[in-house]
């Protein structure tokens, strides 16, 4: 009996006894053999790898058709909803409502009176949390864009400091209540953060954005922002809104006159109508998604000025908004800081 076996030969023989021993590399030739014979046989069933790559995508093209879906669900509500309004809403609001006020206020009152009520309807409704949008619609239809927008500007710049300065009064109540909306709490955090001119920035931005305004003349207050940085962003973000309710107010005046038959547009006021109206729709959406837009953007630098700071790590919830695991809580001697 006899063995050779050499240090780069594949087997080790045994001739007297018939045996052949399987090296390293001859094993994996067999395991190769067996991988093609798997793919042979079960060519149906795919690769944990190829699973992993093709799920995702499978995924995200389900959402894409959900995400059409719904769009294209809402598009038709919205038409359905905005062709019943045209058609029996808006005569019945105009015939039977807004014009016979718009009449009667006219008749009742002299000019100056009437001008005073809408002042002071424009200051006192937001101190009760209420909307003033149909006294901007009245001074726009009455008054027109002149003197229409001083009664507006002058009534809305009352309403917005008559309830920051009864908030004061009531802070440590306001901030107790703000908690129970803290993402909110969180956005409004902004206005009281940086130099006069951030600030006039922020306050500014929330005039633009559908935060509501109502709310926001109370929950400033508990931020570190100061009156008159309030007051002059408030006014600055409050000149386009006064501007559409004013041309809203006159187009709403005229389409009453048409639908009672007291007036007739030609075909060159209809189009002019007609461009203005969309002119003023894509005013509204760029202007509402600007403010949304800066105000999602500073929140984040905000966010990035904490982490280099404290060293935090911000949490992504699935609504796409940024919270930090843990923030401090800045004292501050003038006004409390949410947490």
């Amino acid at each position: 009996m006899w063995i050779s076996s050499a240090s780069n030969n594949k087997t080790t023989q045994f001739p007297h006894s018939g045996i052949t021993m399987i090296t390293e590399e001859s094993s994996k030739m067999l395991e190769n053999i067996d991988s093609e014979y798997d793919k042979l046989v079960l060519p149906d069933i795919p690769r944990a790898e190829e699973a992993e790559m093709l799920h995702p995508q499978a995924k995200s093209k389900v959402k894409s058709l959900c995400w059409w879906m719904k769009t294209l669900l809402w598009c038709c509500l919205a038409v359905i909803l905005a062709t019943v309004l045209v058609k029996w809403g808006v005569p019945f609001a105009f015939g039977k409502v807004l014009y016979p006020i718009m009449e009667w206020e006219a008749t009742s009152f002299g000019h100056p009176v009437l001008a005073l009520i809408l002042v002071a309807s424009l200051a006192l409704l937001p101190v009760f949390l209420l909307p003033s949008g149909p006294s901007m619609w009245l001074a726009g239809m009455i008054f027109g864009y002149g003197l229409g927008f001083a009664i507006i500007m002058g009534g809305t710049t009352i309403g917005m400091v008559l309830p920051y300065q009864i908030g004061l009064r009531f802070r440590d109540r306001i901030h107790q209540w703000l908690k129970r909306w803290p993402r909110n709490a969180a956005m409004i955090r902004l206005a009281g953060e940086g130099n006069w001119l951030y600030q006039f920035q922020v306050v500014a931005l929330f005039r633009l954005s559908p935060f509501p305004y109502t709310i926001f003349n109370y929950a400033v207050v508990v931020t570190n922002v100061k009156f008159w940085p309030y007051l002059c962003g408030s006014v600055a973000g409050m000149v386009p809104e006064a501007f559409l309710y004013i041309y809203s107010g006159r187009l709403m005046k005229t389409l009453a006159e048409v639908g009672l038959g007291k007036r007739h547009l030609n075909t060159l006021e209809i189009i002019y109508s007609l461009i203005s109206f969309i002119i003023s729709i894509v005013a509204i959406v760029a202007f509402t998604v600007y403010a949304k837009r800066t105000l999602r953007e500073l929140k984040m630098i905000e966010l990035n000025d904490e982490v280099s700071l404290n060293g935090e790590v911000p949490l992504v919830s699935e609504g796409g908004s940024c919270e930090m695991r843990s923030r401090p809580l800045v004292k501050s001697n003038s006004s409390p800081q949410f947490s």
